[in-house]
């Protein structure tokens, strides 16, 4: 059983610069985020998408995000 719930995008966005992840640049629906100590991560997801639990813990392997920051 997994930790995560499935979520719209936006949410998750809003909680990954909850975290510290800030928006370096943005080109159509891409968006690369930054955070000190951490590789850019882009973001590619339109606002209304549903993220699934695997595709959530994959983004959390790669950003930081906890299952409590959402």
């Amino acid at each position: 059983m997994t930790d995560w719930p499935s979520t719209k995008a936006k949410k998750v966005l809003k909680a990954l610069l909850r975290i510290g992840w800030r928006v370096k640049r943005k080109r159509g629906s891409h968006r690369v985020l930054e955070r000190d100590g951490w590789p850019d991560y882009v973001w590619a997801f339109h606002d209304g998408v549903e993220i699934g639990p695997r595709m959530l813990a994959r983004i959390a392997k790669r950003t930081g995000l906890g299952p409590e920051d959402l």
